[in-house]
Order: structure tokens, then sequence, then C-alpha cells
């Protein structure tokens, strides 16, 4: 059989998957997509990818949305779609609000309402959040959302004025808040998200595979290699990625993976629907209460009640 072929968001959260690859013969095709969920999750679907790691609301509103309705493909009916297998990060995500660097007119959320979102792609984890902050803030209307593809087209686009803000994870941005920087950007606020971060995916015929199970194995040991050499993961953060040494050290204290990622609980996904529903991201009755587990069966490939955390 091939490598497996994984898509991952080439950011500091992706350094256990290096370290599984380096350290324990990870046989897979790592595949960065900088331009996050929303990018892995048309690739999923074109048959291009068979797991990827990515942000939950992401994969929760794609798989609760469906596949386009029309998309064409050669493939059997299901063979690219795709479910949850794996809790890859147990806590939230902290989203920064940023505006370009020198606009006036906009310093804290307040000054967001009726405003233009820039979003990596349609149904990629910014733009989800882009409605979960309006719903936060009691706003009718979700942003206009226009879609910029990478994190530094939306540094330059809030600078030129192409949109208004975007948002981003929070030590990702952090170094673009100093002057003197390629397209610095200033922090407006931030928002976290409601459930635990980062999930894996697979294609359905791949799951409770042995070549899956094998997967989740060494991302296993990637976790257990990053908790127990934090000093090389701050090297390897610090001098590969676009991190300083102190804000990666400043990470890793507010970051912890799961000890075995294998499984994801049936409660945050239905957890995750009731908020992505209120929020507009998903229509109609995603979840029906009281048949908890056949709901379930319609995202999650692999259930578990409990994680032990690092």
């Amino acid at each position: 059989m091939p490598p497996l072929r994984v898509g991952y968001v080439p950011e500091h959260f992706s350094t256990p998957l290096h370290f599984a690859q380096t350290y324990f013969s990870l046989s897979a095709d790592l595949i960065p997509f900088p331009s996050g969920t929303g990018h892995m999750v048309t690739a999923l679907r074109a048959g291009e990818l068979d797991i990827a790691i990515g942000l939950t609301e992401g994969w929760i509103a794609a798989i609760a949305k469906g596949p386009p309705s029309s998309k064409t493909t050669d493939a059997k009916p299901g063979e690219n779609e795709f479910k949850l297998v794996g809790t890859y990060v147990e806590t939230p995500l902290c989203w920064a609000i940023s505006a370009g660097h020198e606009k006036e007119h906009i310093t804290d959320v307040q000054d967001l309402k009726g405003k233009k979102v820039g979003v990596s792609r349609i149904g990629s984890g910014s733009y989800v959040m882009s409605y979960v902050l309006a719903d936060r803030e009691g706003w009718d209307q979700p942003f206009e959302c226009l879609p910029l593809q990478t994190f530094e087209a939306l540094r330059k686009g809030v600078n030129d004025g192409t949109v208004d803000f975007f948002m981003w994870e929070y030590f990702t941005s952090k170094r673009y808040y100093t002057p003197g920087t390629l397209h610095p950007i200033k922090k407006v606020g931030e928002i976290y998200t409601p459930w635990s971060s980062w999930k894996i995916v697979a294609r359905t015929p791949l799951i409770d595979t042995p070549e899956m199970n094998s997967f989740l194995e060494k991302v296993n040991a990637g976790v257990e290699y990053f908790r127990e050499h934090k000093e090389e993961a701050v090297h390897y953060i610090s001098t590969q990625l676009d991190y300083t040494e102190e804000d990666t050290k400043e990470w890793m204290k507010t970051v912890r993976f799961a000890q075995n990622v294998k499984g994801v609980k049936r409660s945050v996904v239905r957890d995750a629907i009731g908020m992505l529903q209120k929020a507009g991201v998903i229509e109609g009755e995603a979840w029906q209460e009281g048949n908890e587990v056949n709901e379930a069966m319609k995202f999650v490939g692999i259930v578990t009640e409990e994680h032990s955390n690092v």
C-alpha cells in the first residue's frame, strides 16, 4: 500500500506529527495546507488526501453540510467522504481578532459590526468562527466574508483595505503585532472555541483499518516525544516555523495534546453542532436529540467517551 497522504497545517501544532515521522517511522506523505481546514475539506473530497488534522469547527460544519450537490467524481458513493477519528488537541483554540496596523477607526471588537472579514476559505475555521463571533456579540447579520487563502494575504488585506479584519490563531498572529514586520497588524480582540480545537479525520474506507490504527499509534508516540522533549520542540518550532523562542515557550504552557489521540467524544460533536446551529453556520436539524448513538455515527468513525491528557 502506498504511504498515507496526510494533510496538516504547517504551524506549531504540527510538531508532534513531525516527531512521529522523524523518530517513529510514520509512513506518510505529510502535505502542508497553509490555507487551513477548508482547503483540506476540498482535498479530501477530491480524493487527494486520506487523513487530515484540522480544526474541529471546520470538520463538523463540512460533514453536517455534506458535499456540494454539483460535485462530480468517479469515486464510489461515500468513498471520498470523511469522519472524525481522533482528538489531536484537548485545549480550546484562541483566535486573535486582528486589523490593519494603522487602521485607527478599528480599535476593538465593537468597531467590527457590519464590516468585511477576511477568511482563508469558505468553510474554514476562520470562516466558521466569524459566525460564532457575530453570535457572541448579538449581531443578527453575519459578516461579509472574502476568502484570501493565506495568513500573509490576510495580513496584507487588512492593511490595504481589501477587508477590515480577520481571525487567526493568537501565537501565529502575535509576532506581526510588531511594527517593521511584513504586513504588520494589531490585535483588537480574541475569541476562544467552546470546544477542543484540533481533530483528526479520515476517509471512510480507511476507518478501523490496520493502516489507520498504525497512524494513530505513531501520532501518539509523537505526542509523547513532544511531552518529554520540550527543549527540542522549542528549538524546532522557533527555527523551522514562524515563531520566536519566547512565544513558543508561552504557547507550550497553553496547549494540551491528547495522550491517546484515537477517538472523539460524542458530547464534543453534539455541543459543537448546537453552537454552530445557533450561530447560523449549520442550518436545519443536524443532530436529533434522544438518538445520540445513531446521530454520532454520521460524524464520528471512532467514538470514545474519555481521554487521558498530557
